[in-house]
């Protein structure tokens, strides 16, 4: 264990002499209040140490003793539901502890040491293990069943094994290696946050994460495993989106991180998360949920520690077989952290100050993401899907930390404030926003929804595309230049944006819309303008059919209960038929 004395303390960098012995990424203790750093540069016997907490008053002199292991987090029963900071400090038992103010160099352990869990095995005394391999369970909140692995390396034959009530540090199971030698095993694996974890191999993505968002699932679908980002200007929207798609998505656990945004933000979650409703259980949303608090006011190094650490969870989860959904609120945040250590080093600056290797750190972090193949002889599925939301000064997305990101994922959301000042939400821009998973994917959207699902997704985006276009033109002659198929044109598109693409998070019908329901509402706007077009070729009036009364009933079919879709869906198709005939048999009256 290396020990030395503080040289120099730049805000939260404290260059350390004495430390010739420590290891890279190692975490420290600095001062006499045991903050909690780490070595981030070695140069001789000189280490640079972020810390994790607020360094003033410290100053040179003051020891600095290394602990010799890297930043880790315990994982284990007790980790849903918990509320933690960047450094996986559990704010609730702290607040306990020393009251609402987070003191400095508080030590706390991540998981509670006290706490029993009923574990019940299913391997038996003699069954030949190997990493990864489920040794038991233990039922951790009402939703989430908690699968007790065996550690990643570890292989040999199970010496004893017993079911019973035990705290994360007591022994379950004993595996004896074939040297004779014996690996105790608790509820508890330790694991550091820069390393991912192993998996056998990964999958193709081409199944849909479905998020019961319109605009995501039929336009730009994002894949199970797969990695998203949503950038957008401030006001746009980005933490409803990330809240709809924690709240609905199809994940099995949900890790959200709140890096570096506002304290206000992140208090909505704390007291809009527990009083929600999972939609799958009725239970509690938080009974399967990780929180991860590390608010602008933190120390601006946490931020950092922050992403590692929730991906590191998430990725616990995903070996269990689970498909697990993170989100980072936001990247930017961190990337700015990266630039105030980075100047703070005397580093290099890259563009706009950023450092040269923002792009390799955020790629090292998006590319844990995915749908694998897990350790273990029984081979389970788990997925990692990663939803960053970006949030570039004055929105302006050719700034590099969007730059970098854009590089890495598969789908872009572009947010626009435009949209947003419409009143439009989700404002996801259809003309700049894409999905490179679309592709892979189709086949299973044509096979699990309808055969017709991709045609009318190309068409649906053929006539947003042209709406553009004319719209170029109604505002340089007015909309009376246009042709009569033009304006229907218009018309359906105005119809797809205002009650397809538009969606009521705070309605409770409204705020998720199943695949069917999705089909649904495509065929009947689509069906208007298909029944109109032919009206049209008939001699029918395009004032006369922009008009009719069925147009009202289709834009409110979102708000239509699931039990009654089909029903109302037949209903309007054939009042739509009957109002359109009525008009083709008055044409001459026009």
């Amino acid at each position: 264990m290396s020990k030395g004395t503080i040289k120099k303390v730049a805000g939260p960098l404290v260059i350390a002499e004495g430390m010739r012995d420590a290891n890279m990424f190692d975490v420290v203790r600095v001062s006499d209040q045991r903050l909690i750093g780490e070595i981030i540069e070695i140069h001789g016997d000189q280490a640079s140490i972020q810390v994790y907490e607020e360094t003033s008053g410290l100053g040179p002199g003051a020891p600095v003793e290394s602990t010799g292991v890297p930043l880790s987090v315990e994982l284990g029963p007790g980790l849903i539901s918990n509320i933690y900071d960047g450094i996986q400090r559990p704010l609730e038992a702290i607040m306990q502890k020393i009251g609402n103010s987070l003191a400095r160099g508080v030590e706390v352990p991540s998981l509670d040491r006290e706490k029993k869990w009923h574990f019940v095995p299913v391997k038996s005394a003699g069954d030949p293990v190997v990493g990864g391999d489920i040794l038991g369970t233990v039922q951790e909140t009402e939703i989430v069943v908690h699968k007790i692995m065996v550690p990643p390396g570890v292989i040999g034959k199970i010496k004893s094994i017993q079911e019973g009530d035990f705290t994360i540090t007591e022994t379950v199971a004993v595996i004896e290696n074939e040297n004779g030698g014996e690996n105790p095993v608790s509820l508890m694996q330790r694991w550091p946050v820069r390393v991912g974890r192993p998996y056998q191999r990964k999958l193709s993505p081409d199944k849909p994460l479905i998020t019961g968002q319109r605009v995501i699932d039929t336009l730009f679908p994002i894949a199970k495993g797969g990695v998203a980002a949503v950038p957008g200007p401030f006001g746009s929207g980005k933490t409803v989106v990330q809240h709809q798609l924690a709240k609905w998505a199809d994940a099995d656990i949900v890790v959200y991180i709140g890096c570096g945004e506002r304290g206000n933000e992140m208090t909505d979650v704390l007291n809009e998360f527990p009083e929600l409703k999972d939609p799958k259980t009725g239970r509690s949303l938080m009974e399967r949920t990780v929180l991860i608090a590390n608010t602008s006011d933190m120390p601006v190094a946490a931020r950092e520690a922050s992403i590692y650490t929730g991906i590191t969870i998430a990725e616990y989860f995903r070996d269990m077989g689970y498909s697990v959904a993170l989100m980072a609120d936001s990247t930017s945040r961190w990337a700015e952290a990266l630039r105030e250590m980075s100047g703070r080093l005397e580093e290099m600056p890259g563009e706009e100050g950023y450092p040269a290797y923002l792009g390799s750190r955020l790629a090292q972090f998006y590319e844990r993401a995915g749908r694998v193949v897990t350790l273990g002889a029984d081979a389970r599925e788990g997925a990692l899907s990663v939803i960053g939301a970006v949030s570039p000064a004055g929105g302006d997305i050719s700034e590099p930390g969007t730059q970098a990101t854009l590089r890495i994922v598969k789908v872009f959301w572009s947010l626009d404030s435009q949209l947003a000042y419409r009143r439009h939400f989700p404002a996801i821009n259809w003309l700049t926003s894409y999905s490179l998973y679309t592709d892979t994917m189709s086949s299973w959207f044509n096979s699990n929804v309808h055969s017709d699902w991709m045609n009318l997704r190309a068409r649906i985006l053929r006539l947003l595309q042209d709406e553009s276009e004319l719209d170029e033109i109604v505002k340089l002659v007015g909309m009376d230049a246009l042709s009569a198929p033009d304006r229907l044109k218009m018309e359906a598109a105005r119809s797809i944006r205002e009650d397809f693409l538009h969606q009521d998070a705070f309605h409770e019908t409204d705020t998720y819309t199943s695949l069917e329901k999705q089909y649904l509402m495509m065929q009947l706007v689509l069906a208007f303008y298909d029944q109109s077009i032919k009206a049209l070729e008939q001699g029918v009036p395009v004032d006369e059919l922009v008009k009719i009364a069925v147009r009202e009933r289709i834009g409110r079919y979102k708000y239509v209960a699931p039990e009654q879709l089909e029903k109302e869906y037949q209903e309007i198709l054939n009042v739509l038929t009957q109002e359109i005939a009525d008009l083709a048999a008055r044409k001459e009256e026009f």
